[in-house]
């Protein structure tokens, strides 16, 4: 099975009300997790790779170790998508590396930290939108600002800050129209990277109305959740316990997710959970063992801490056992399902057209048997 977009995945989903987890990936550790964890359950994977990731890791290694994922795992369907693309330069070379999705977010500047205008944040996606659907891919677009900052892209905004940039959800609706995008970000008051809270998220802070209103604007459009890692307080604890200095902090609870999945949304980016697994697992084995050196020996319960988080979420979201379920479609056969339907009155056009031709075929068809016939009968 080839890597599929990530549209085929998001239909699914909204037609049987789950969520997908999106996993970001570094290295073949966590990309191993991942797909060891949706084999266990029967989950279709969605990957993502940041502007950080792909620098960190190589286009080519991590092209050819997600080739090497779907080689080993034929019956799972694997979408590779671009996280926070920071301009449309960013997603098309995604594209050529390979990239099944990318996400074009136009809601910070091209240097990824300062909060846009619509119109530009319109202008790029749009720009995005026209050049992936035409090579049959999927797009995410973004509309309101997270706070935090991941992997160097984000405006640093503090949880106070992002409040006042919580997504309008009357300007998401114009947005969607605007630029056709297959998937829509918004901003709930959530954070990039492990400080999202300072307490137990309430409904002040953690706003899931605004999903629930975009939703019922926009009953169509598959809504995404960043910054939507639970941040286990027994990660941060092992954390502590070996030598590390995590300060007090909260997630996104699970619960809470759940809740925007019954509304609409069907990809939940987790990132900041896995780190803070495979770091856990890291510190236990250099603090039980000092005297280990082989990378092997410590990466392997990285690997099994993070594949733990990855099969949690898998089935909290409701995507474990759909793996099979799904009617696979080839970027290919996406750029089909793209091409703009023509209107009513110009099928109708069409229609009278090939009516008339047909009928004028047959007037000529008769014709000349007429003058055949006089023909012979003067003779």
């Amino acid at each position: 099975m080839p890597l599929v977009p990530m549209r085929i995945l998001l239909d699914h989903a909204a037609e049987n009300n789950y969520g997908l987890a999106a996993f970001n990936v570094n290295n073949m550790e966590q990309i191993q997790a991942i797909m060891e964890a949706a084999k266990e359950t029967d989950s279709p994977v969605i990957v993502q790779a940041s502007r950080g990731a792909r620098s960190y890791t190589n286009d080519a290694y991590l092209r050819h170790l997600m080739l090497a994922a779907v080689e080993l795992n034929p019956k799972l369907p694997i979408a590779m998508h671009q996280d926070h693309g920071n301009s449309p330069e960013t997603c098309l070379s995604a594209i050529k590396q390979g990239f099944t999705s990318v996400m074009m977010d136009g809601s910070l500047s091209a240097d990824g930290k300062t909060p846009s205008t619509y119109e530009y944040n319109v202008q790029v996606t749009r720009q995005v939108v026209r050049a992936a659907h035409a090579k049959g891919v999927s797009v995410e677009g973004e509309i309101g600002t997270l706070g935090g900052i991941e992997d160097g892209h984000g405006a640093g905004l503090s949880s106070a800050e992002a409040a006042k940039h919580i997504t309008d959800p009357q300007q998401a609706q114009q947005f969607v129209a605007d630029t056709g995008v297959d998937a829509l970000a918004v901003a709930i008051g959530t954070s990039h990277g492990a400080y999202k809270f300072t307490h137990k998220p309430t409904g002040d802070v953690l706003v899931m109305s605004v999903i629930e209103e975009i939703h019922r604007r926009l009953p169509n459009c598959h809504l995404v959740m960043h910054g939507s890692s639970s941040v286990p307080q027994e990660l941060l604890e092992i954390i502590r316990r070996y030598g590390g200095q995590m300060k007090e902090t909260y997630g996104v609870p699970v619960e809470e997710i759940r809740r925007g999945i019954q509304h609409g949304v069907r990809k939940v980016n987790v990132d900041t959970d896995c780190r803070l697994a495979i770091t856990g697992a890291i510190r236990k084995t250099f603090a039980e063992s000092p005297e280990e050196f082989d990378p092997r020996k410590y990466l392997t319960p990285a690997r099994e801490a993070m594949k733990q988080v990855c099969l949690a979420r898998m089935t909290a979201f409701g995507q474990a056992g759909n793996a099979g379920k799904i009617r696979i479609k080839t970027c290919k056969q996406m750029i089909s399902f793209y091409k703009p339907k023509p209107k009513a009155k110009t099928r109708a056009k069409k229609v009278v057209k090939k009516v008339v031709k047909k009928v004028v075929k047959k007037l000529a068809a008769k014709r000349p048997a007429k003058k055949s016939a006089r023909k012979s009968g003067r003779r």
